[in-house]
């Protein structure tokens, strides 16, 4: 019934495989889109969790700035956390605020204090010059990471050294020397931080050998952020640290809200798109069914003369439908992760990072999105199907059979 000889002799063949087609193009637009934003919300995502962790453990306080009341590093608390289902690693943190000044430029930035136990498992992968810093238990290093964006702002390179001061009573002064730069591309972070010797920022704000400005904490599956959050609150939360100071937590949703309200955006626009290619999609194969039964008419009148149900006459209709809808769903598969393919190893298409925070449009294929699409788009379609299927009730076979 649906053979390409078929196709090619009678005037339905030409609207089915127009049919057909916008199923395909239907599904590659749908796979590309899910992969798009899937892979800018995890790339964005993985970027500003890079720099700030998943979850911190801070003073309970109401400042807002980056000089911060300090807590104790030594807690009761702090192996039930490294002994939860999921957090990967736990590190200790300081930041404070300075202005970093070379013989012609002044750039003001967030000193990020790290200690050994830091992972640069994240930066590594963005290193454009130098190497991450080294930090022993003993002698402090004089050596930072800055990003790309400081060093051409403060014509800086590796092995170059700068001063910076630190506004406070009274004002100090420190000499730097550039080991690493990065580029993340995430110009709104890279152009705020510089990563320094923990020992550095205890000293200048003439903390105790024990005392941090908190806690960072790095989680499996970003998707379970917020159990994550209520469990660490639930161990951490409304406690008391030996000083005295109380703790809260704070996940990086909150710390950059303005970020993943934006990413989260993206969702609405991928609903649409589905909504509009799946019922494109299926007002086609609905169109092209319509005119498969009325090319068959005459056959149809012969079968119910025959003694045919019309349920059963409606089944080989909706196979026939499947069949096309199957044809299209292979075809749209080959073209969406094709392109998707040709994207992730060729980076073809660029974006400005300035505005997107990404150079190149990143690909997260799915095997799971995949099947999901396809399965939907497979239902809704045939399920479509059973609205034009139903006309063959209404045919009667006298008059089918003059109308050939």
């Amino acid at each position: 019934m649906v053979s390409r000889k078929h196709q090619t002799n009678s005037f339905s063949g030409p609207i089915v495989a127009v049919a057909v087609g916008g199923i395909a193009i239907g599904l590659a637009v749908m796979i590309v889109a899910v992969s798009i934003v899937t892979g800018f919300k995890k790339e964005i995502t993985s970027k500003v969790v890079g720099f700030g962790s998943h979850l911190q453990i801070v003073n309970y306080d109401n400042n807002t700035s980056y000089e911060t009341l300090p807590i104790t590093m030594n807690q009761d608390w702090l192996e039930k956390v490294k002994n939860l289902d999921g957090v990967k690693s736990i590190n200790k943190f300081i930041v404070k605020a300075g202005i970093l000044k070379t013989e012609d430029n002044l750039q003001g930035v967030v000193f990020k204090g790290i200690d050994m136990d830091y992972n640069w498992q994240f930066f590594r992968q963005y290193m454009v010059a130098g190497d991450t810093l080294v930090i022993n238990d003993t002698a402090k290093s004089n050596n930072v990471v800055i990003s790309q964006y400081i060093a051409e702002a403060l014509d800086l390179k590796t092995g170059d050294s700068f001063a910076a001061y630190f506004i406070q009573d009274p004002p100090r002064m420190r000499k730097f020397v550039v080991a690493g730069i990065y580029n993340t591309q995430l110009e709104d972070l890279d152009k705020i931080f510089v990563f320094v010797d923990i020992k550095h920022l205890r000293k200048l704000n003439d903390w105790q050998d024990d005392q941090i400005t908190g806690f960072e904490i790095q989680v499996e599956d970003f998707s379970n952020l917020l159990e994550y959050d209520k469990e660490v609150t639930r161990i951490v939360g409304n406690n008391f640290s030996p000083d005295g100071s109380m703790l809260k937590v704070r996940s990086i949703q909150e710390d950059y809200p303005g970020i993943f309200d934006w990413l989260s955006l993206l969702d609405i626009n991928v609903w649409v798109i589905l909504i509009l290619m799946v019922s494109v999609a299926g007002f086609n194969m609905v169109s092209g069914l319509l005119v498969i039964i009325l090319e068959r008419v005459n056959m149809i009148g012969i079968l119910k003369s025959m003694g045919a149900e019309n349920l059963r006459i409606e089944k080989i209709f909706i196979y026939v439908a499947g069949f096309l809808i199957g044809r299209g769903l292979l075809i749209g598969n080959v073209i969406g992760i094709g392109l998707c393919l040709v994207q992730m190893y060729t980076g073809a298409i660029t974006l400005d990072p300035e505005s997107y925070y990404v150079a190149t449009v990143p690909i997260n294929l799915d095997v799971f999105h995949i099947l999901i699409l396809n399965a939907g788009t497979m239902l809704v379609t045939i399920f479509m199907m059973t609205l034009p299927s139903m006309i063959i009730s209404r045919i009667s076979p006298a008059d089918s059979i003059r109308f050939n």
